[in-house]
């Protein structure tokens, strides 16, 4: 495992998890899989009937960091087993004001397994919450950390 803080918008962790890139991949296109996976257990329910995300799909999220709030996210990259990103945004009109980060996976297939890095990219982040966005950073990469062993718990569990 390894991190790479980059700029201070953006982040990145990664960890070669010992699974085959589709594995990975299956998980992250699949929203009702992501409170399983999500390292900082404020990802509490998908709210989208979506089983498999394509390039486009809203899907939403019930949540809760120390107050219960829901997210929309909008997949903007998708490439089948290799890599998936969304845009998360708060519920309209909320969304012009607050949100806009960007949570990426990027799957390389190694020896051993498959590189994920996971990146949080908060450059297209509205300016007024980036201020505040950008001091969770450090809680944020612990998180991120934290997903990307959660991942490797879930596909060598047996």
């Amino acid at each position: 495992m390894s991190s790479d803080s980059g700029s201070r918008d953006v982040l990145t962790v990664q960890r070669v998890i010992p699974a085959p890139p589709e594995a990975v991949f299956d998980l992250l296109v699949d929203p009702g899989k992501h409170p399983l996976i999500d390292g900082s257990g404020s990802v509490k329910h998908a709210r989208s009937g979506v089983r498999r995300l394509a390039l486009g799909d809203s899907f939403g999220m019930d949540m809760k960091l120390g107050v219960a709030y829901s997210t929309r996210n909008v997949v903007v990259e998708l490439e089948d087993n290799r890599r998936i990103a969304w845009q998360t945004l708060a519920p309209a009109p909320l969304d012009k004001l607050i949100t806009g980060r960007i949570w990426r996976y990027e799957l390389t297939p190694v020896e051993g397994g498959t590189l994920v890095k996971e990146t949080w990219d908060i450059r297209s982040e509205a300016a007024l919450s980036k201020p505040a966005v950008r001091r969770m950073a450090q809680m944020t990469e612990r998180n991120m950390t934290r997903t990307l062993e959660r991942i490797e718990e879930i596909l060598t569990e047996s």
